[in-house]
């Protein structure tokens, strides 16, 4: 029996969504496990000339505002009509801002294929009153399907123009469905390995934007790269701590694959958050990120300010907080009660930021 042939659709439109296209499309039209159209959903917007950007998109190949000078393959079908984008997928792949997940789900009830199941590219989390909820979760729990993610050192931008790099799926139970993800993801130029660990490999995703704001600090501030790799080990070790607070199944080994300190570096080096974090702190805190992320990112949206917050409330609520003296520390500047500089202050008269490898250091 002839196994059947999956169709895509690609959740999302902006820089990581319109790359994730272009690896899929070139992999859908090698491979005969997958039907060469893919379909990316496309949040309609009017470009500056007045044409509708999946119109421009369909008509040149290229998402002109996000991903401009880049042909994402013959095969990709941008549509603005999210119903009909994912109609006939069965494989889902979600890359939207975080904060829109639960909007767009809400919206495909009822309205995908029985047999569908997702990966989700997103980094973030949903913070409810019963506490924190995974994106991967979110998307399980409000479509009653699957949901693998895949996380990893990808700066979009790199990636488009085929520069080597690899990432990790994450999956649950069924590693028949992770390696399919794989297969799908896969190129010469994009390695893509599998774990058996949703919940790390999503939380390292995640979590390391909050420390690439630290580290954009440390950089605004031109503390030098000692200071830097200083904020990234201790960044590290509070990922590794949270993630397993949170989900004890988490595995140590998880943060050594690229969704772990390879995603870490890369995002502290380059990526928007650290951009935007130096320029907050270059500016002494006196401009605010949501004027910044709109001047920077040309529609884009910064995930590690909203992720600092959420974070925050779940140490909060839970009392933690004098245990993640980084994470507490870039929320507070971030929302400008503590300065910039207190990225690396210690003070005997605030001793949650002694709690840094049991000793009082700066952090």
């Amino acid at each position: 029996m002839t196994p059947a042939i999956s169709r895509v659709t690609v959740v999302g439109s902006g820089n990581w969504g319109s790359v994730a296209s272009k690896l899929i499309a070139s992999n859908a039209l090698k491979l005969d496990s997958f039907h060469d159209e893919v379909r990316m959903w496309v949040f309609e917007e009017i470009l500056p000339s007045g044409e509708k950007l999946s119109q421009v998109i369909n008509r040149t190949n290229e998402n002109v505002k996000y991903l401009p000078g880049i042909k994402l393959g013959k095969n990709v079908v941008a549509d603005p009509d999210l119903e009909n984008a994912v109609r006939d997928a069965s494989m889902l792949v979600f890359v939207t801002p975080h904060q829109f997940v639960e909007g767009i789900c809400k919206r495909l009830v009822g309205k995908i294929r029985m047999d569908a199941e997702a990966i989700s590219l997103i980094k973030g989390m949903e913070v409810k009153r019963e506490g924190p909820c995974m994106i991967s979760s979110l998307i399980s729990q409000q479509l009653g399907i699957s949901c693998c993610v895949l996380m990893g050192a990808n700066i979009a931008n790199e990636i488009a123009v085929e520069k080597f790099s690899e990432a990790t799926v994450g999956y649950r139970k069924d590693k028949e469905t992770a390696e399919k993800w794989v297969q799908l993801f896969n190129t010469s130029y994009f390695m893509v390995s599998a774990v058996q660990d949703v919940e790390g490999v999503e939380l390292c995703g995640t979590l390391k934007n909050i420390v690439a704001i630290a580290a954009g600090f440390v950089d605004g501030l031109e503390m030098g790269n000692n200071t830097k790799a200083a904020i990234m080990r201790i960044g590290l070790r509070e990922m590794k701590t949270f993630s397993k607070l949170l989900f004890p199944s988490v595995k140590d080994s998880t943060f050594f694959e690229s969704c772990g300190v390879a995603d870490l570096i890369t995002t502290c080096l380059g990526g928007r958050n650290r951009r935007c974090a130096e320029a907050f702190a270059r500016n002494g805190g006196k401009r605010s990120f949501d004027e910044l992320e709109a001047e920077m990112l040309q529609g884009q949206k910064l995930q590690g300010v909203s992720t600092a917050k959420e974070v925050y409330e779940v140490l909060r609520h839970r009392g933690w907080l004098e245990l993640f003296p980084l994470f507490s520390t870039v929320h507070e500047i971030c929302i400008g009660r503590l300065p910039p500089t207190a990225i690396v202050e210690y003070s005997e008269h605030t001793p949650k930021f002694s709690l840094v490898g049991g000793s009082a250091q700066f952090f």
